[in-house]
């Protein structure tokens, strides 16, 4: 794959937004209707929600008895870990001894199965990678063959560190993905796979699973957006709650602040990346892509950071709470935004290359096998012939997004900024918000 390659899976067009095609509505319209929406939605609770509704001590109702004892059982847990298992020794074999080509199923499993399916996963089934994640199964093998008591390492895991590694995690992930231009190449994708695991193995070894739930990047990934789902835990008994008490039972640590940073940075900079404006300046310059997509893509992460950060400490606090650390307590409210975004960006390119890899998988080493039963299975393109559709989708999940982050925001700031600055004090983060909003509906449509 050269330079000027842009796609992570090279010829497959339904890369994210498959550019303005899908959306057959005027453009000033959409960014028109979500700002309208947030400004609303802001003046609605400013009058109508002036008490905290949220609280992790209470909130939710307990789930029916026998649902509770089949989650938490030992006997689904194992069942989960073997799985999730046995499917990532059967995609490691593909990597291994498969051929390198695109019909190679690792490419699709790595770059939609799990980066895009995590999401809808999460929603669904609340911390999906947790439970199957081959990482901290192995982890917890070794500490069982070992003796060590199950979680524990050799450390305490720094507090300070927080979910800075994650951070960097994902960072490293997108730059994968997004700029590096051999991203699909087998033995690249295969050594960035192998350095993750270790990483993940020695750190789980020293500092116990403390270690993967701060630092592995699909296992943070997953554990946000799952705090959109209904299902959450409250003194070890499961309770369900609505998406937006769950949210708000975030612990804020330092570096999520960084995580959302990534995960809504990066998704912006794809659709930056294969605008009219951003192909015409790289391909005017006599290096290749690889520097100026680096540096944008930094440009984009660190820019988010900055901006919240920027938003949230531009406010009154009381003596409890250190200015320093708004922007991870407010960092919460980005999530449903993040996740908004990767459903309007990526819709289409999960569900009709996620059926061509679902596909693949049933060959991983391209000899006409047929191991699952779904090589003889089609594609359908439903969702792409029918734009309208799409387009509604996709601008209705980035304005929803931004609304459940207008009210998560409210919310949290009714319970930590002193009265006088309790309305005054969102202003600035309604701004970043609708900033957001405007700079990422503008890019799904130029893209």
């Amino acid at each position: 794959m050269s330079a000027g390659q842009s796609s992570p899976l090279g010829s497959i067009s339904a890369h994210g937004l498959g550019g303005a095609k899908d959306l057959p509505i005027p453009s000033e319209l959409a960014i028109a209707g979500a700002v309208a929406a947030l400004v609303i939605s802001f003046t609605v609770l400013a009058v109508a929600w002036r008490e905290p509704r949220y609280d992790a001590a209470t909130s939710g109702r307990e789930a029916p008895e026998w649902l509770d004892r089949l989650v938490s059982s030992r006997a689904l847990a194992i069942a989960l870990r073997v799985l999730g298992m046995a499917f990532f020794l059967y995609v490691a074999a593909a990597a291994v001894l498969g051929k390198d080509s695109l019909t190679n199923p690792f490419f699709g499993t790595f770059y939609v199965l799990l980066w895009v399916g995590i999401v809808p996963a999460s929603l669904l089934f609340g911390e999906f990678f947790k439970a199957i994640s081959p990482a901290r199964t192995i982890s917890m093998l070794f500490a069982k063959i070992s003796g060590v008591p199950e979680g524990e390492g050799m450390y305490a895991y720094p507090a300070r560190l927080g979910y800075w590694p994650a951070a960097l995690g994902l960072f490293a992930f997108v730059w994968l993905e997004l700029v590096y231009p051999y991203s699909t190449d087998l033995g690249p994708v295969r050594l960035w796979a192998a350095a993750y695991l270790g990483i993940m193995l020695i750190g789980s070894a020293i500092w116990g699973t403390a270690f993967l739930e701060r630092a592995d990047p699909f296992e943070v990934y997953s554990s946000l957006v799952a705090k959109l789902s209904v299902w959450s835990r409250r003194d070890g008994v499961l309770v369900l709650r609505s998406p937006l008490a769950n949210l708000d039972t975030l612990v804020a640590r330092p570096g999520l602040v960084g995580v959302v940073g990534v995960l809504f940075g990066s998704t912006a900079f794809d659709s930056f990346r294969e605008s009219t404006v951003w192909l015409k300046l790289v391909q005017s310059l006599s290096t290749t892509r690889l520097l100026p997509d680096t540096a944008a893509l930094i440009v984009f992460c660190g820019g988010v950071m900055l901006i919240l950060t920027v938003a949230t400490m531009a406010t009154g606090v009381t003596s409890e709470t250190p200015r320093r650390a708004l922007p991870d307590l407010f960092a919460h409210s980005v999530v449903p935004i993040i996740v908004g975004y990767i459903v309007a960006h990526y819709l289409s390119y999960f569900v009709e290359y996620g059926q061509q890899v679902v596909i693949q998988l049933s060959d991983p080493f391209s000899r006409g096998d047929n191991y699952l039963g779904t090589a003889d299975l089609g594609v359908s393109y439903w969702i792409s012939s029918h734009p309208t559709l799409l387009a509604v989708t996709k601008v209705l999940a980035v304005a929803l997004g931004h609304v459940v982050g207008v009210v998560a925001a409210h919310d949290r700031a009714i319970k930590l900024l002193p009265q006088r600055h309790q309305l005054t004090g969102q202003l600035p983060l309604l701004v970043a918000m609708v900033g957001f909003t405007v700079g990422g509906l503008y890019l799904l449509f130029a893209a």
